[in-house]
């Protein structure tokens, strides 16, 4: 049984940094691809950021890019997603999500094409 479970979510103000962690059990991590994804309130669950089996690839959505890093350790099963300069616009319910079987190289961007979620973290950035 696959078990998916994020942490580190918090209140931080604008400007402030959070790290965010997953560790996956029963999923075969390091042949996975591994992505990261937000809901706001009353918005659509959008992608963030995605990293491919090995960690030599990675996404990135543009609102993130330069502020955001994610990073793997797979003899740990975990992933990271290291979160700096935190906007308010940043705030959102963060999962993580794998892909069992991924494409060669470019992980995926889409909602659809992740097998295995977690529960969610609540990150909540205040002006």
């Amino acid at each position: 049984q696959v078990h998916v479970v994020e942490s580190g979510g918090g209140l931080v103000q604008a400007g402030g940094s959070l790290r965010l962690t997953c560790t996956a059990s029963g999923l075969a991590f390091s042949s996975a691809a591994m992505g990261w994804f937000r809901q706001a309130p009353g918005k659509e669950r959008e992608f963030v950021a995605a990293i491919n089996w090995s960690g030599s690839t990675t996404y990135y959505t543009d609102s993130v890019k330069g502020r955001f890093t994610i990073v793997r350790d797979n003899a740990k099963n975990t992933l990271y997603l290291q979160m700096n300069s935190l906007k308010p616009e940043d705030t959102a319910v963060y999962y993580c999500a794998g892909d069992r079987f991924p494409r060669r190289y470019s992980p995926a961007q889409v909602e659809g094409e992740y097998d295995y979620w977690g529960q969610g973290t609540q990150v909540t950035v205040s002006s």
